[in-house]
């Protein structure tokens, strides 16, 4: 591994779903390690890492809402939801030795600390992981839009999407052998072809901060710290090619 990695500074963030591993709910303990392992090393290489995850494998808000939830209230739970999440992660993190702090947007201080910016780039220059939770503490919003939020708060390089697969595809890979992966796209690529990288107000977010996105696929053991150093893994999106 180089000792040179391209970033100072990354925010990785993760779905809900990511941790299910071969699970239909919930947390797989196998794929939760493999996870902090390669964050781990991905701090060993001198990156500050910060992570937002989301909560889609114990509730997701807009999903109880079509249940006959109220949509804030099912949004909150959503919140609550990546709260454990997080917790979850400190906890895997630092029985691999690793100081993490979860820094959430709702304030449950007998759990996390709340969020502060300066305390978590304090944090990270430090070289602790920081785990926001409860995305931006507002409903109506995706934990997509977090990511993109606490990127640009604490001055990352880039934020980095676990996705399933590796990079932007032109159509669905799964349903079609033939699917191109892009390599480069620019945020008007994004947009104008609808490709569903991201939500678009996390999009707009990130294209109006100037903030490359890399997509990469987090099934593939040892992705993540590879992309640190290779930038032809995945898909990045960028405001000019």
């Amino acid at each position: 591994m180089a000792d040179n990695p391209m970033y100072k500074r990354v925010l990785l963030k993760l779905s809900g779903e990511a941790l299910m591993g071969n699970m239909n709910f919930g947390i797989e303990p196998k794929m939760m390690s493999r996870v902090a392992r390669e964050i781990i090393e991905v701090a060993d290489m001198g990156v500050e890492v910060a992570l937002v995850i989301g909560g889609g494998n114990i509730f997701r808000g807009e999903g109880l809402a079509q249940s006959g939830i109220d949509r804030v209230t099912g949004d909150h739970m959503g919140m609550l939801a990546t709260v454990m999440n997080s917790l979850a992660m400190q906890d895997a993190l630092e029985k691999l030795g690793r100081q993490s702090r979860v820094l959430s947007a709702v304030r449950i201080n007998r759990v996390c600390e709340e969020y502060v910016r300066r305390r978590a780039i304090r944090h990270l220059e430090k070289g602790r992981i920081v785990i926001f939770a409860a995305g931006t503490g507002n409903p109506f919003f995706t934990t997509d839009t977090a990511g993109c939020l606490r990127a640009i708060e604490i001055e990352a390089d880039v934020i980095m999407k676990a996705t399933k697969v590796n990079g932007v595809y032109d159509s669905d890979p799964a349903k079609n052998p033939d699917a191109k992966r892009y390599t480069r796209l620019t945020y008007a690529d994004v947009m104008e072809q609808n490709l569903g990288v991201m939500d678009m107000t996390a999009i707009v977010m990130c294209r109006d901060n100037n903030l490359p996105l890399r997509v990469f696929n987090l099934n593939e053991e040892g992705a993540l710290p590879a992309t640190m150093n290779d930038s032809e893994i995945g898909t990045t999106v960028v405001m000019e090619k």
